[in-house]
């Protein structure tokens, strides 16, 4: 019982990063290079599609599990402590108003370019 309680709290700390990059992607104190990351880890946690789709077996779930989490590590080191402290505050204050987390129309955007790419690249590589 105890392991899955660990593992819902990693859930939600993961979560509420999430949210935290999203107010951080905002804010004036945070730097160039965690913002354009922040951004695109924003951008495709907040999606309602996946870069690989849940339905396919083990490789659909890696994303969640593994790439996503590293993904958000990586840009909340990125963050001034000041500034992370602020957003997670603001993190903490919606997920308690909203209880849910944002939708973002750009995580589509990306998902749908990243396809797009994957395919002209293996287009191309299979013309060659």
């Amino acid at each position: 019982m105890e392991s899955a309680a660990k593992l819902r709290e990693w859930a939600r700390r993961i979560k509420r990063n999430g949210v935290t990059l999203w107010f951080a992607c905002k804010h004036p104190g945070t730097p160039m290079a965690a913002k354009l990351l922040g951004f695109v880890v924003v951008a495709y946690a907040l999606s309602p599609i996946d870069l690989i789709p849940d339905f396919i077996p083990v490789l659909g779930y890696l994303d969640d599990v593994i790439l996503l989490p590293v993904l958000i590590w990586m840009a909340v080191r990125l963050i001034p402590a000041g500034v992370l402290a602020e957003c997670r505050g603001k993190a903490e204050d919606w997920m308690a108003a909203e209880g849910r987390k944002p939708r973002s129309a750009w995580g589509i955007v990306f998902v749908v370019v990243v396809w797009l790419l994957a395919g002209w690249a293996i287009w191309r590589y299979l013309l060659i």
